[in-house]
């Protein structure tokens, strides 16, 4: 799961299915973002130990930059049982204007860690990143922080653990390719994280990111290999859209190759409703099945899900598109992740569908299999989540 904490309906919408699916696995990861919005150690109770009082394996996280914005003291402390970290003097603007870390109330912190207290859900990591280790498969669990740039001691320590001779799973706060393009995270001594990634020496299969609250992937060829490119940031944030991706071709990766959850119609659809309602434009709004045509003209590209019936495209209907940045256009109403880092609220949504996703992963010594499956906070998903995407990987 990446970027869960929220706290509210969409948050929670995730847990039936994830309780469902991961009955019966060993563990869970939570990629990036695990308390919105700022990290505090006082609201872990409502935005993780609470919802997830029922999944009976330990969970372990890598910290987003929200976490980071309470100076990773909640997060050190829930994860790591470590005391907070000391925040390093700023003598700047920064320093007088950034917020102060809050004290831990332990006494609330104890309450809310009995939610999660049978011995089955324990879990201690040594620090913000790590290595999961099994007989076929090591994950690597790496802090991109705020910045996103990996320090010096940390990449020598992902050099060293990328040596292992098993296959590799990288877990890191930020997705190397998004919405077609390629944003691997530098290191602080040169080069970029996929370096790393692409050596064939390290045997990385995958790479998933959070920080990006929709799902995507892109299984992009190096030399005679092929590594899963995912982003799985749809554990229960906003969601970001999908329909401001275009016709994929980044690393040449065909459109066709291309996987995302929501589908770029749907996203089209829910932003038009959202946008509809709040600015009361009802113009605006698009049916689902107007918003597939829309996209699919677009896109050039064959619809997943067909309409039933003829759909006939419209002059309102394009007008609509081009406002909610269906395609480029020197103006368009604010769904794209540079408005949300400022104004997340409100792209905020509490009644469903929420198009949120996790992911499941299984690995036998042969094969590694990563589902994608959706979480909508409608009964008929809860009771059966379906797969919205499905990828095998052959581990010999």
């Amino acid at each position: 799961m990446g970027d869960t904490g929220e706290g509210d309906a969409s948050q929670y919408a995730v847990v039936p299915g994830m309780l469902k699916v991961g009955e019966g696995t060993s563990f869970a990861i939570v990629a990036s973002d695990v308390i919105y919005p700022t990290g505090s150690g006082n609201e872990y109770g409502d935005k993780f130990f609470r919802p997830y009082k029922d999944y009976d394996a330990p969970i372990y996280a890598i910290p987003g930059n929200h976490d980071w914005y309470d100076g990773l003291g909640g997060f050190m402390r829930v994860f790591c049982d470590a005391p907070p970290l000391k925040p390093k003097p700023d003598p700047g603007l920064r320093g007088l204007l950034w917020r102060k870390p809050e004290t831990i109330d332990e006494k609330r912190l104890d309450v809310a860690r009995s939610l999660r207290g049978k011995p089955s859900q324990q879990a201690e990591q040594p620090g913000p990143y790590w290595a999961i280790e099994s007989d076929s498969l090591l994950i690597v669990g790496v802090d991109t922080g705020i910045t996103n740039v990996i320090d010096k001691a940390q990449t020598a320590w992902l050099r060293r653990v990328s040596l292992d001779p098993r296959p590799k799973i990288l877990v890191t706060g930020k997705p190397i390719y998004t919405a077609n393009a390629y944003k691997p995270s530098p290191l602080e001594e040169g080069g970029t994280i996929d370096d790393i990634v692409r050596d064939p020496a390290h045997r990385y299969v995958a790479a998933i990111g959070g920080d990006v609250h929709n799902y995507q992937r892109y299984p992009v060829k190096v030399g005679d290999r092929e590594i899963q490119y995912v982003v799985a940031g749809g554990g229960g944030a906003f969601m970001h859209a999908t329909h401001t991706i275009g016709r994929v071709d980044v690393a040449g990766v065909h459109e066709d190759d291309f996987k995302c959850y929501p589908l770029r119609g749907d996203s089209l659809s829910f932003y038009s409703q959202l946008y509809a309602r709040r600015l009361r434009m009802k113009w605006l709004y698009l049916r689902p099945e107007e918003a597939v045509c829309i996209m699919s003209e677009h896109i050039k590209n064959e619809p997943v899900r067909t309409p039933q019936g003829p759909v006939k495209i419209t002059r309102r209907m394009r007008w609509a598109a081009r406002l909610l940045g269906a395609w480029p256009w020197p103006f368009r109403l604010p769904v794209d992740k540079a408005f949300h880092r400022y104004l997340s609220e409100l792209s905020d949504w509490d009644t469903p569908p929420f198009f949120k996703q996790f992911l499941h992963v299984s690995v036998t010594p042969e094969e590694l299999t990563l589902r994608c499956f959706a979480a909508t906070g409608c009964l008929a998903q809860e009771l059966e989540p379906p797969v919205e995407d499905e990828v095998r990987i052959s581990l010999s």
